[in-house]
């Protein structure tokens, strides 16, 4: 009932506004007979939410139809959350919502299908290396996300804080432009409200911001957290984590901070760009990266900020980002008790990696 109310505001809003809505409800037979019954040659991926399908409807045009998994109560608040949030977004680097179906225990949102899938495939997947990502194509993705991520933040009424920024969340039309896509882990911020409280941590592990994983408060500086390290990730070509052995595991922002202390730049680039890079752009969008990840959520820069430096259009902003303690070598930057600030910060997010276990069955791997 609770769904049926929902929508039915969306819809009346839409009616009295100036636009009629781009969405639709689609019947379950239409989107069977799009995805050849859900077939399993169909299939783009799966994750703790469900499925998601390729489709194409009768007039030609393909979609992409995610179907949720087991229904309860729970998932049918959820739902309907994602389904508010998609209803109200409407931006050139957000994925388009086409509509949803909900018939009997069937629960489906239906999008545009984006025709070079996902960054996440580009860098890890099957197009890494039949078709590496050129640097221009990197820093068009690179804006192109965090001006949508601008949008949640600063423009849409009432602002959304996203939770799910990653890599396989930054999908590609035909022409390379990004679009930020799954808002099932979206959340709105009322108005005069700073955050919202969440009763499970939710998101991908190696992009938690550390207060969150450990708090379950989400701020936007949360989606910034997450949005540097999807930067060092477009950067780099490296995964948020990587395996050192069989029982530690590394974060990109520890492998990359030594790097940018001793200004090997160079060194991070993705090696498949065969040194093809802007180095003005890399070392800005790396030093942009690690300001954003950084472990207290007050230094890090807005998204607003983010689009202006990776634009270049502040030179006094990145000049004072050039120049942070962060930065500086640690052999430069000894305290008198022998440590050094970029040390403290290593310490800080060791403790962060030993939440990965416990919050392991919250969080979509």
């Amino acid at each position: 009932m609770a769904f049926w109310f929902c929508c039915g505001k969306v819809s009346n809003r839409a009616r009295r506004g100036k636009e009629q809505p781009t969405w639709r409800v689609f019947s379950l037979k239409e989107l069977h007979s799009a995805t050849n019954n859900f077939n399993y040659d169909n299939k783009l991926g799966e994750g703790c939410f469900g499925s998601v399908y390729w489709g194409q409807l009768w007039d030609g045009s393909q979609i992409v139809v995610k179907r949720l998994k087991v229904w309860s109560n729970i998932d049918e608040t959820e739902f309907t959350v994602e389904l508010e949030i998609l209803a109200r977004i409407r931006h050139k680097n957000l994925l388009s919502f086409r509509g949803f179906c909900a018939e009997g225990q069937e629960r489906l949102i239906v999008y545009e299908y984006m025709h070079n899938l996902s960054l996440h495939s580009h860098l890890h997947g099957h197009h890494s290396f039949e078709s590496p990502l050129d640097w221009n194509r990197r820093m068009k993705i690179a804006i192109g996300s965090a001006e949508g991520i601008v949008y949640l933040h600063h423009q849409a009424t009432p602002r959304i804080i996203h939770r799910d920024i990653k890599s396989s969340n930054v999908l590609l039309d035909s022409d390379f432009r990004a679009k930020v896509a799954d808002f099932g882990f979206a959340r709105l911020i009322p108005d005069g409200a700073t955050h919202v409280m969440t009763t499970k941590v939710k998101g991908t592990l190696g992009y938690l911001a550390p207060e969150y994983a450990m708090l379950g408060k989400a701020y936007e500086s949360c989606d910034v957290y997450s949005f540097g390290v999807l930067l060092l990730e477009l950067a780099s070509g490296r995964r948020p984590t990587e395996k050192l052995s069989s029982t530690v595991r590394q974060s990109i922002v520890d492998w990359a901070l030594p790097l940018v202390c001793e200004k090997k730049f160079g060194e991070i680039a993705d090696p498949r760009l065969n040194g093809n890079y802007v180095e003005a752009e890399l070392k800005r969008v790396v030093l942009v990266a690690l300001m954003s990840a950084q472990d207290l959520p007050e230094k890090r820069p807005t998204m607003l900020d983010v689009v202006e430096l990776l634009k270049g259009e502040s030179k006094d902003k990145f000049s004072h980002i050039e120049n942070s303690e962060m930065f500086r070598n640690p052999l430069d930057a000894e305290t008198n008790d022998g440590t050094s600030e970029t040390e403290d910060s290593f310490d800080y997010i060791s403790e962060e990696k030993e939440l990965e276990r416990p919050l392991r069955e919250n969080a979509e791997l």
